[in-house]
């Protein structure tokens, strides 16, 4: 048995688990979220690895024939630039590569290449710690958020694009005897099918999940067969380095072209995105980013994959009890700092107020119940710094400093929160600003960052019109609703599923509307404004093969 078969048959279980999760759409992970499921010193070597990798060239990638060494990354912790840099190739030097890989990757078996991704996958759980620090150094993510999101909920995603892109490329049979009965004979004619690849895939990164929202991508393209160019964010690139190492090394192991996947790295004052995109051997493109670049990514004659930006909402109507819901909505507004394309922004509530089992809470109250949940969760020195993070960017953080003055009436202003143990971590907690319905040109746009706005309405049908308009018009990755009458929940989702936006309703506690489960959850929908695609639906891997069928009479 060869390698490739061996690999695939060590990993047959847990394909077969995926595809299974996938049908049935329940709880599946094969990596364990909680960083003490792993070895006991991992995160003090991954520690030493950071500090020695640090202010050096990274090896760990195949540079041969790179043209340079770049890097820009600073980190949002400690406000330096953390030194590291990359192998750069000239844009044709990617794409020659990228063709010479392709033509023997595209006629390797789908059993051997799941059986060397799914390997890939399980080699990376040594790199968990790693990627943690690698992720938080470059992003701004807590520890936590950064173990969990680029570690084992990427993976998680990976894994489910394989297992979907499996079960499409098996969908139909590799040949069969087709006979016709004619009467006094029989026509027969042998076929057979062939899933062939469309070509070069492009996958650009973004810089606040660049593990997290680039793998189901990549992973997508290489199941189907197509060799793989990621084009990362020039201020973060090291955690999808190190993805990208170990995917060649499991490549090379098993005797195959570790080009089939490439790290592109650039300089953000001299980018290569459009050269990459633009170019005629790139037949697809996977795009996590802004609205217009977004715009521009969809607008070429290329099969494309999109998150762009989107305005999500928060329907609160009425609830049991009012506590643990404003809780729940302050985390989701707090959690890395509002970075995520599932952070809540607009919280429409009725100016009569919400009803509660023990009555109506005045619109004020709620109000000020929502700032003081969120104070309260920022103020706590124990979950304030592990919550919020760091902000990655300068111009968010501008942006969180400059909101007050968008309009409307602050209700709470953003403080910096010290970080006992980063003192220099770029920190802002959420800015909350009131609003009336009629100051739609304040809220109908992404403000990307902790920034939240309460915005007062005339009752729930008001609030329910208000928020699928947004969608409809900007779009939005998810929505939150709080609601005790039935007849409002049909409703709700009824008009928001119409605008292809998913509702969360009455989530308390662990759960969070931010987070969606792999082979359970769909992220996105391909159906708004905020994206053309859905992590991960069969679309997802079949548009990046066609299906050609050959006839023998």
């Amino acid at each position: 048995m060869n390698t490739t078969m061996r690999l695939f048959e060590k990993h047959k279980a847990t394909l077969d688990a995926a595809i299974k999760a996938l049908t049935e759409r329940t709880y599946f992970s094969p990596y364990p979220e909680s960083p003490k499921a792993y070895a006991e010193d991992a995160d003090a070597k991954a520690k030493f690895w950071m500090s020695s990798t640090m202010n050096n060239n990274f090896q760990g990638l195949n540079n041969e024939h790179a043209n340079a060494w770049l890097g820009e990354e600073v980190s949002p912790f400690l406000q330096v630039g953390i030194g590291v840099q990359y192998p750069a190739f000239s844009v044709e030097t990617l794409i020659n590569n990228a063709q010479d890989a392709q033509s023997a990757w595209s006629k390797t078996s789908i059993d051997d290449r799941t059986g060397v991704l799914i390997e890939c996958l399980d080699q990376l759980k040594s790199r968990f710690f790693d990627i943690a620090y690698a992720t938080m150094h470059t992003t701004g993510q807590a520890f936590m958020m950064s173990f969990q999101a680029s570690g084992p909920h990427a993976s998680d995603r990976a894994l489910e694009a394989v297992a979907m892109g499996y079960r499409e490329l098996k969908s139909v049979p590799e040949q069969v005897d087709w006979i016709k009965p004619m009467g006094k004979f029989d026509l027969k004619i042998h076929k057979t099918w062939i899933p062939q690849p469309k070509g070069i895939s492009l996958v650009i990164g973004c810089s606040t999940f660049p593990i997290w929202n680039t793998v189901p991508g990549v992973f997508a393209a290489l199941i189907t067969g197509n060799a793989c160019i990621i084009k990362p964010h020039p201020k973060a690139v090291l955690p999808i380095a190190i993805v990208v190492e170990e995917l060649q090394k499991s490549l090379a192991a098993a005797g195959f072209n570790p080009k089939t996947i490439q790290l592109a790295v650039d300089k953000s004052a001299e980018p290569i995105t459009k050269l990459l995109a633009e170019h005629k051997a790139v037949k697809m493109i996977d795009y996590t980013g802004s609205s217009e670049f977004g715009n521009y990514i969809e607008s070429l004659p290329k099969t494309t994959f999109t998150e762009k930006a989107g305005v999500n909402s928060i329907i609160l109507d009425s609830v049991t009890d009012l506590k643990p819901v404003l809780g729940n909505i302050a985390f989701s507004a707090s959690l890395y700092s509002g970075q995520m394309c599932t952070a809540p922004q607009n919280i429409f509530v009725s100016k009569h107020g919400v009803q509660t089992s023990e009555g109506i809470v005045a619109y004020e109250d709620v109000v000020k119940g929502i700032a003081d949940a969120i104070t309260g969760l920022i103020d706590n020195p124990k979950a304030g710094p592990g919550t919020l993070g760091a902000i990655q960017s300068e111009a968010t953080h501008k942006r969180v400093q400059e909101a007050k003055n968008l309009g409307g009436t602050l209700i709470l202003d953003s403080k910096p929160i010290k970080n006992e143990e980063f003192a220099d971590a770029r920190i802002a907690s959420p800015v909350v600003i009131e609003l009336d319905k009629t100051q739609s040109d304040i809220f109908n746009r992404e403000c990307f960052g902790p920034i939240v706005f309460i915005i007062k309405t005339d009752g729930v049908e008001d609030s329910l019109a208000l928020a699928k308009k947004l969608v409809q018009e900007k779009g939005a990755l998810t929505c939150g609703a709080y609601t005790t009458d039935e007849t409002t929940i049909t409703r709700i989702a009824e008009e928001m599923n119409s605008a292809f936006v998913p509702v969360s309703f009455n989530f308390t506690g662990a759960g969070f509307i931010n987070s969606h489960a792999a082979f359970s959850d769909f992220h996105l929908t391909g159906g708004n404004p905020a994206g053309n695609a859905s992590f991960a639906n069969s679309e997802f891997v079949s548009k990046r093969f066609v299906w050609v069928g050959n006839r023998y009479m």
